[in-house]
């Protein structure tokens, strides 16, 4: 029957506004039906790629752990793991100790990617347990870089969300510091210096794991030997490594651990001598001298042919912040647009912005869609609707005008504070 026809046949009973109502409810019931049926052939094929898992064939286990790891990258399934989640951290588990590499590999991103998932519930606790003795014994027992690359994620994404206490952390992050210092482990002669990639990822692992350490009450004396070793990476031959170690430094220093008498969160007094107490606040302060002068020149290091001015600047850039945060006490700040309806995301401590790095860097191209999502990005960072969302074009443009006043201010600033740097004010300062 033609669209004619129907209107003809119906004039008797409806006027135009009822067939308008019929219409708008026909039409969300099929977007209803529509967007159902979508929902029912996705959870299909997630449960034909679970079942996948447990098939003897090395290459079927990989392709079903390489969908599911699309798929929560690409959505926050919160509903489909409800009550699958320990069914599929079992074959995730099974699949680093029996699998490949690459299966391995795929397996500890998709149990990072299934811990972001559940968030801070009581089931990231769950997975947690079951899952940190076998990533730290993957990070002994292996050798293969990529691998220990992902473990090592994997193994500070489940602590930092599942962690309840400072015991729990503290295993992982002495699991995690024996690889980047394999001079704190007990098979000192049997491990091989890593590979730059693998020690700027595991840097940064290490880092993003240790923010949360900053409601407890911090001895200074067990941090001596991290100071010590990431000031020397400060001189590492690879980019890379000099960034992320100056982001751990970065950190240092918002928790007090390189300004002893700054911080609330330093157990000054567990030190049991005043001659301890002495000693560690003159050390501390030595090594910050050290420290500040060597960022001094990695914020001015000059680019030669071939450098990669990319990372050059990302260098340069993070060092001046770190300078400009000892001399001023201001944190840099981030303001990330995820999109004009889910507002912004906002970075404004060095704690937030190691996070946020880290999870950017994790969660790669699913990052956007859990910042939309996921509460639990919502909690770690300051959320926030974008207000020039609401406002006419004018109102707008009067806004822009304002942030690029406030832009060329901070501009200034900047100038000045580097200006102060290359005449070593902000060293003498210091000493």
């Amino acid at each position: 029957m033609g669209k004619s026809q129907r209107r003809k046949a119906g004039g008797d009973q409806f006027d135009s506004s009822d067939a308008d109502s019929v219409s708008s409810i026909s039409t969300g019931l099929l977007e209803l039906a529509n967007d159902t049926e979508c929902l029912n052939s996705q959870e299909f094929e997630l449960e034909k790629y679970i079942d996948d898992l447990y098939e003897k064939r090395g290459s079927t286990r990989e392709k079903a752990l390489s969908r599911l790891v699309d798929a929560f990258e690409g959505h926050v399934l919160l509903k489909f793991v409800e009550n699958k989640f320990i069914t599929l951290l079992n074959q995730y588990i099974n699949s680093i100790k029996r699998g490949s590499t690459k299966e391995a590999c795929l397996a500890s991103r998709a149990i990072g990617l299934l811990a972001i998932t559940v968030g801070a519930e009581n089931n990231a606790h769950e997975i947690m347990e079951e899952s940190v003795s076998h990533l730290s014994q993957a990070l002994i027992s292996g050798s293969d870089a990529q691998k220990k690359s992902s473990v090592l994620d994997c193994l500070a994404v489940v602590t930092f969300i599942g962690a309840i206490d400072l015991a729990e952390t503290e295993i992982s992050l002495k699991a995690m510091w024996q690889v980047i210092y394999p001079k704190s482990g007990p098979n000192v002669g049997l491990v091989k210096k890593l590979p730059s990639t693998v020690l700027a990822v595991a840097i940064s692992a290490w880092s993003f794991l240790l923010t949360t350490i900053s409601g407890w009450r911090i001895n200074p004396d067990n941090w001596k030997e991290s100071v010590a070793f990431l000031s020397t990476l400060l001189e590492d031959n690879d980019r890379s490594v000099r960034v992320a170690a100056g982001e751990a430094i970065a950190l240092f220093f918002e928790l007090g651990i390189l300004d002893l008498h700054r911080s609330d969160h330093i157990d000054i007094d567990s030190l049991n001598h005043e001659v301890l107490k002495h000693g560690m606040l003159t050390y501390m302060q030595s090594m910050k001298a050290k420290i500040l002068a060597k960022a001094n020149d990695l914020s001015v290091e000059a680019g030669g042919k071939g450098t990669d001015k990319k990372n050059l600047n990302d260098q340069r850039d993070l060092f001046q912040k770190i300078l400009d945060y000892v001399q001023t006490g201001e944190c840099p700040e981030i303001s990330l647009k995820i999109s004009s309806k889910h507002g912004l995301l906002r970075a404004s401590t060095w704690t937030q912005t190691i996070r946020l790095n880290f999870l950017k860097r994790f969660l790669g191209r699913g990052f956007l869609k859990h910042a939309q999502d996921n509460e639990l990005l919502h909690d770690l960072f300051n959320f926030e609707q974008d207000k020039t969302v609401s406002l006419s074009s004018i109102e707008k443009k009067i806004s822009r005008s304002e942030g690029d006043k406030g832009r060329t201010q901070k501009m200034k600033k900047d100038r000045k504070l580097a200006q102060e740097r290359k005449r070593g004010h902000l060293i003498t300062q210091e000493e």
